[in-house]
């Protein structure tokens, strides 16, 4: 029983980081377009996240750095990583209309790239491991929900003892959700990514909203990035650690439906299938094959939602097709 509280617990730690890139990825997709580069963007975020923080402590003195500041800092740069090369993106697949496909794998290749050069570059620049000092690590690790609700039996480990990224990861979730069902954007944004021509017909800028969605999605997909090499990582730059968590977030996002409520329950699932190989060893299943299995899981899912044909579970009906307004 305590191994599996165990599991579950650091799957929602795991799960946080999902959480932020599913959801940037749920916001893009929404305005039909798909983005395929979450693996760089995440990567991004790590790097950018990391080097905002560490720039400020070194700045401002291990003495005198503050938490909430770092943390603050750190969102922000993950965030404008994500967003710059979401913008770019946009740019290529919106305006000049560059295959979608092609262009997110591209931006996979360059953002790895980008954030690979700022990791060494600052490893160099200190000649050593980039990381920060021990406050400012229990700062990002910090559980802000009060012991009484920690210590309640099973439920206190698995949802009160979790740092606050993945307090505000549910709260953006409940957002999202609130703003395509509840807002008149949310619906015009919706309306992009169904049918393009009749939401341009209706004198709806398709052009913004797919540009707004976009950015704003790759720049919550690279906080994803931040919280993973901020709280699993330890606060040091490692390019290897987040290598498959972009994919992860693409596959997570047709699990879920599209839907960001899924997410709060998805997230952890694939957060526990990613490290059950950590937490429950089998003599006779192979590491490699646990490892695999969220991809598994989703072509399940990708499987039972196509025999079920129910329109609710597919995707926006224009998502990776580029618009052109001459062939309306």
């Amino acid at each position: 029983m305590n191994t599996l509280i165990t599991l579950i617990a650091a799957a929602g730690t795991f799960g946080t980081v999902l959480m932020f890139g599913t959801l940037g990825e749920i916001l893009t997709e929404k305005s039909g377009n798909l983005n395929l580069g979450v693996e760089g963007i995440v990567f991004m975020g790590g790097a950018f996240g990391l080097a905002g923080a560490y720039s400020y402590e070194a700045l401002v003195g291990v003495g005198s750095s503050n938490g909430l500041i770092a943390i603050l800092i750190a969102i922000i740069s993950a965030f404008i990583a994500g967003a710059i090369a979401s913008a770019l993106f946009s740019f290529l697949t919106i305006t000049l209309r560059a295959n979608q496909n092609v262009t997110g794998l591209a931006l996979t290749i360059f953002g790895t790239g980008v954030a690979k050069f700022t990791g060494e570059y600052m490893r160099h620049k200190v000649g050593g491991f980039v990381t920060l000092s021990n406050p400012l690590k229990e700062a990002f690790t910090f559980v802000p929900m009060p012991k009484f609700l920690q210590n309640i039996p099973i439920v206190g480990k698995i949802l009160f003892s979790q740092s606050i990224f993945f307090y505000i990861a549910i709260i953006l979730a409940v957002a999202m959700h609130l703003f395509f069902q509840k807002t008149k954007t949310g619906l015009y944004l919706r309306s992009v990514g169904e049918s393009p021509v009749t939401a341009d017909a209706a004198g709806i800028n398709m052009v913004k909203y797919r540009y707004l969605a976009t950015i704003i999605g790759g720049g919550i997909s690279a906080v994803g990035g931040m919280v993973y090499v901020m709280t699993t990582g330890g606060c040091t730059w490692n390019e290897h650690s987040l290598a498959g968590i972009g994919w992860l977030a693409v596959a997570l996002v047709i699990f879920c439906m599209w839907k960001p409520l899924n997410v709060l329950w998805g997230a952890i699932l694939f957060g526990a299938l990613k490290i059950m190989y950590m937490r429950v060893v089998l003599p006779f299943f192979p590491t490699e094959l646990y490892k695999i299995l969220p991809y598994v899981v989703t072509v399940i899912v990708l499987i039972i939602t196509s025999m079920r044909n129910s329109r609710d579970k597919q995707p926006p009906a224009s998502l990776g097709l580029n618009y052109f307004r001459e062939d309306r």
